[in-house]
């Protein structure tokens, strides 16, 4: 067993010195910087989503809207013409619209809080990025120009690069240090942003049966209204031709 825990941790040895020797800390620089510009153009695609999303909604609410004039016109002419069944209908899918247009309201309000959020959060990663950026490119200058003089360095004074894989491995270490904490600082904005609501509903029986009520009450109210409205007309029309009697 202690056999196979010395090979184990020899071949981790090799393997990491292979790893040093061959990492570029300014490729793992670039890479980090792509996936920041990956997330954050997700993030835009979203909000795009969203947007298209409360479009449609507002679209359906003022086709219900162009069809709740339609359906009160039609009331009215029905009345005008002695057919009240044909009114009472009218008047039941007009209020039924009407609840369908308070409930593409709510829809439309979350939606437009929700696009208002992912567009704060895109502002701020936004900012993120192009400060994590710009910063990239001063540590790669900064990595490369070391670089040189160490190689310089170990030209003339003949010193091994063994004798400076300390250093090295210092200066890998803080440039991945930097590197999470950015990442971090991205997630952590992405986590602020939340997820979209669900907009579809359950409705139980009761609540059914609630919006039924609710319906015919103000179906029978507008009936009450036209049918005074219609014996004012007949009145008026009777007193005229009294009048010209």
């Amino acid at each position: 067993m202690g056999l196979m825990n010395r090979i184990t941790t020899v071949i981790k040895q090799k393997v990491n010195i292979l790893l040093d020797k061959y990492e570029d800390p300014r490729e793992a620089l670039d890479y980090s910087f792509v996936k920041q510009t990956e997330m954050l153009n997700k993030l835009r695609r979203d909000i795009a989503e969203v947007i298209t999303a409360k479009k449609r909604l507002e679209m359906q609410k003022a086709k219900l809207w162009d069809n709740i004039h339609t359906l009160d016109e039609q009331a009215r002419r029905s009345m005008d013409s002695d057919r009240e069944d044909l009114a009472k209908l009218a008047l039941e899918r007009k209020n039924a619209n009407m609840l369908h247009v308070q409930s593409l309201d709510k829809q439309i309000t979350d939606m437009q809080a929700e696009q208002d959020k992912l567009e704060q959060t895109e502002k701020r990663l936004s900012a993120k990025v192009e400060e994590f950026k710009s910063r990239k490119e001063v540590i790669k200058a900064q990595y490369s120009a070391a670089e040189a003089q160490v190689r310089i360095k170990e030209s003339v004074t003949g010193i091994s690069e063994e004798m400076t894989d300390v250093g090295m491995a210092m200066s890998r270490a803080e440039d991945k240090t930097e590197k999470m904490k950015s990442k971090s600082q991205a997630l952590d904005e992405m986590i602020d942003s939340g997820v979209l609501s669900d907009y579809t509903s359950n409705k139980n029986d009761i609540e059914i049966e609630l919006e039924k009520s609710s319906i015919k009450s103000s179906v029978d109210e507008e009936l009450a209204k036209l049918k005074a409205e219609r014996r004012k007309k007949k009145q008026v029309l009777e007193e005229e031709q009294e009048a010209q009697q």
